[in-house]
């Protein structure tokens, strides 16, 4: 798959990632770059590492220093380089390969900037098998020791396709033969009379402010969960994963 160098990658930075499922899925992809680890004996004697990689012993009170406050570091951190840039393109042609029937759903995420909502909407495409998610770049959250926890090794699985013009994606992913669908409350229509047989892609906008006029008109069709009156809303992160399940049991 062809990949560039990402937009938004800052030079000379790079993330810190910690906790067990985010480090050792991150040294588990081969198109991942970890540069240097941290951690306890114990943590780091567990696990297999590549002889070249620098590794630097440290006892709980260090590797604390090295993480957000309070953030769950399991005895490890390591500092990656950013995954470079795959191209929509390649991915929605290695989606074709899916053969006959429904295919992996592509998620769209319209201006979602939170890291622990884009890392758990990551968790969730990696259970239901999506195909990519989609952002564009400039209202999207960098890669980060944060969203890479939330995701629990996700990041690693799932393309995360950054964009600069989302309009311009999704003409892009209709041209490929998907049926996009922009989840908004205030639709008449339900996702499960929405979501037909075709291929899908799932469009999703920011909490409160939800899909903008612009992302809307780019959809086939706009449609809502059946939730209770008695709820405004769902959190983005979990209305992603329940549109996911409605997407992969069809």
């Amino acid at each position: 798959m062809k990949r560039g160098n990402r937009t938004g990658k800052a030079k000379g930075t790079f993330p810190r990632f910690y906790g067990r499922h985010a480090v050792i899925a991150a040294l588990a992809n081969p198109d991942r770059v970890v540069r240097k680890i941290w951690g306890t004996r114990e943590a780091l004697n567990a696990l297999d590492l590549p002889p070249v990689l620098p590794i630097v012993y440290a006892d709980g009170a260090d590797l604390g220093r090295m993480v957000p406050s309070d953030a769950p570091h399991q005895g490890i951190v390591a500092e990656v380089e950013p995954l470079d840039d795959i191209w929509l393109g390649d991915v929605l042609e290695a989606g074709q390969d899916d053969g006959p029937g429904h295919g992996r759903p592509v998620l769209v995420l319209d201006q979602v900037t939170d890291p622990h909502n884009v890392g758990a909407i990551l968790r969730s495409a990696a259970a239901f098998d999506a195909l990519c998610i989609v952002t564009q770049d400039r209202h999207a959250p960098p890669e980060s020791g944060v969203l890479a926890r939330a995701a629990s090794g996700a990041l690693e699985i799932v393309p995360w396709v950054r964009v600069v013009n989302l309009a311009r994606a999704l003409d892009e992913i209709a041209e490929a033969g998907y049926w996009r669908i922009g989840l908004d409350g205030e639709a008449d229509t339900t996702l499960g009379e929405a979501i037909g047989t075709s291929r899908v892609a799932l469009v999703l906008g920011a909490e409160g402010e939800g899909l903008r006029h612009n992302s809307m008109a780019h959809c086939d069709i706009l449609a809502k969960l059946p939730i209770s009156p008695r709820m405004e809303s769902l959190n983005v992160s979990n209305a992603a994963a329940i549109a996911l399940y409605a997407a992969a049991s069809r």
